[in-house]
């Protein structure tokens, strides 16, 4: 039997389930993963939206990531919801001394509109965690805030990209799900040195779509830790979250999450 690959995820706890750790957890389990995290922030969350956050000191989050690092040999990595300053710096320390993958969502706010990272934090995500990404994977208010650019066009997407990469990233896929079409949703991805690339995925018209973007960055780390090229992994990660949001469901109260077991 050939054994899953160890995915690491840095990222905060969903009480609802549909996203952040658990989101993550379902995602690597689904597509063959061996799933291990390091919790930043728990969260009091449904699908109505977010009704508290409480996060551990960083040392407790450095801690948690030292301790998977010493128990297992991990194969890829990503990082989700980071919340504070504190958080990002503590483990920007250690993440700059590993080897494998590291895939960067830079999360700041949850699909019901409440803030998930510090308004501090922001410059720290810029300085600390961006240019340790192998792929930093923001949507479009993520790449606009980090840039400071209007994004309207895959034209406008690719000139943030291009500024993310000279902030250091390794490559940067600027998500489509904020663009504004009936049709397809269409994901930019820029890699270092290379011609820029669209890869549209058919749209899916639905509200359950909580976790999407936990959901892609978690599926696009477990590919990269298969050994699968950054453009291939980030191909058959657009499937699965396009194959989970066909078959979501609410299965409680507002917003419900794609569907993770439906996504092989």
């Amino acid at each position: 039997m050939l054994q899953p690959p160890n995915i690491l995820t840095i990222a905060g706890s969903d009480s609802g389930g549909g996203a952040g750790i658990q989101a993550d957890l379902k995602t690597v389990m689904a597509l063959g993963g061996y799933g291990m995290s390091v919790i930043t922030a728990l969260t009091a969350q449904n699908g109505l939206g977010v009704r508290g956050i409480h996060a551990p000191e960083p040392e407790f989050a450095v801690l948690q990531l030292k301790t998977v690092l010493e128990g297992f040999p991990v194969a890829a990595a990503k990082t989700g919801m980071l919340f504070s300053a504190g958080i990002i710096r503590a483990l920007a320390a250690e993440l700059r001394t590993v080897a494998f993958p590291l895939v960067v969502d830079p999360v700041s706010v949850s699909q019901s509109g409440s803030p998930l990272l510090q308004e501090d934090a922001i410059a720290a995500l810029r300085e600390e965690m961006i240019p340790l990404s192998t792929l930093l994977t923001p949507n479009r208010p993520e790449a606009e805030a980090l840039t400071g650019l209007s994004i309207r066009s895959t034209d406008d997407a690719f000139a943030a990209a291009e500024r993310l990469i000279g902030m250091g990233a390794g490559a940067v896929l600027v998500k489509g799900g904020h663009m504004d079409s009936d049709i397809v949703v269409t994901d930019c991805l820029l890699m270092r040195g290379e011609a820029p690339k669209t890869l549209p995925q058919p749209k899916v018209d639905t509200t359950n779509n909580h976790g999407t973007g936990c959901t892609l960055s978690a599926a696009i780390a477990t590919e990269l830790g298969k050994g699968l090229p950054l453009q291939v992994a980030v191909v058959r990660a657009q499937e699965f979250l396009n194959r989970a949001l066909r078959k979501s469901y609410a299965p409680g109260k507002g917003c419900g999450p794609v569907n993770h077991a439906a996504g092989r």
